[in-house]
């Protein structure tokens, strides 16, 4: 979960509020993805936990971007 929020933390705030929210959790997905192999079944588990915080990531993005 650390290296998922990480990857959120460090992605630009500008491209994360820019896409819609299935873009959004892919990308990370695929950030993720890329660090460490990830089963079908890690996917799944992933984006429903990423769209469960959708708003929260939103938020971080906003934050981000105003700063």
């Amino acid at each position: 979960m650390r290296q998922l929020w990480s990857i959120i933390d460090e992605s630009p705030g500008k491209t994360l509020v820019g896409l819609n929210d299935s873009d959004l959790i892919n990308q990370i997905l695929k950030k993720l993805s890329a660090k460490q192999k990830l089963s079908s079944e890690d996917c799944g588990a992933i984006n429903a936990y990423l769209s469960s915080r959708i708003l929260l990531i939103r938020e971080i993005a906003e934050c981000s971007v105003s700063h």
